[in-house]
């Protein structure tokens, strides 16, 4: 999983409350085998004014200049709710989306966004707003390492994130890419565990 350290790009507004993972990506949109091209269907319903003819729609905001490849988006409050599907976040991450910024998240959704690289940054609702209405064309600078969200006229803001997840996105680590890294006392535990439990 590639690491997520510092990113800088621009911001798409996407304020709305209550954008859940039917709307990041339509059911009928997922049925490819791998998590390639998943990008192509993400927010189909509303991208595209012909979804079947992939139609730009182009009122949406990831369809408009300098917005439309943005690797951060702005939500709003519960991003990511309903249903439990990764595909949701891998549709995101196939577009090129590294970052989120909202004031809350949908919990499963919020967890797959760290076992997939994406930052889920929760941001007070105020500060998510100012930042969303804005509709700043000039790019934001998000550091992990330094816990700080570096907004377009230069202020300087801080956010908080669970060690244990910040840790996985600084070291682009899955979940079993955290086991791994105690495989020596894994395997010293099977080694001593067969010794005295030979019969098994």
């Amino acid at each position: 999983m590639e690491k997520f350290i510092r990113l800088t790009g621009v911001a798409a507004p996407l304020y709305r409350p209550n954008i859940d993972t039917d709307a990041i990506i339509p059911s009928r949109e997922m049925k490819r085998v791998s998590k390639e091209g998943l990008g192509e269907g993400l927010f189909a319903d509303w991208r595209y004014s012909d979804v079947a003819a992939r139609v730009p729609n182009p009122d949406f905001i990831l369809n408009r200049p300098p917005f439309e490849k943005a690797p951060i988006l702005i939500g709003g409050a519960n991003f990511g709710c309903g249903s439990s599907r990764e595909h949701a976040v891998w549709a995101l991450k196939d577009y090129g989306v590294r970052c989120v910024i909202a004031p809350s998240f949908g919990a499963i959704f919020q967890g797959n966004c760290v076992r997939n690289g994406i930052l889920p940054l929760v941001m007070p609702e105020e500060r998510v707003a100012a930042l969303a209405n804005a509709a700043d064309p000039r790019p934001v600078t998000v550091d992990l390492e330094a816990l700080s969200l570096t907004m377009p006229s230069g202020e300087v803001l801080t956010f908080a994130i669970p060690p244990a997840d910040r840790q996985m996105l600084l070291e682009g680590l899955d979940p079993i890419g955290v086991t791994l890294k105690r495989l020596p006392a894994i395997l010293t535990f099977e080694a001593e565990h067969l010794r005295r439990h030979s019969w098994i």
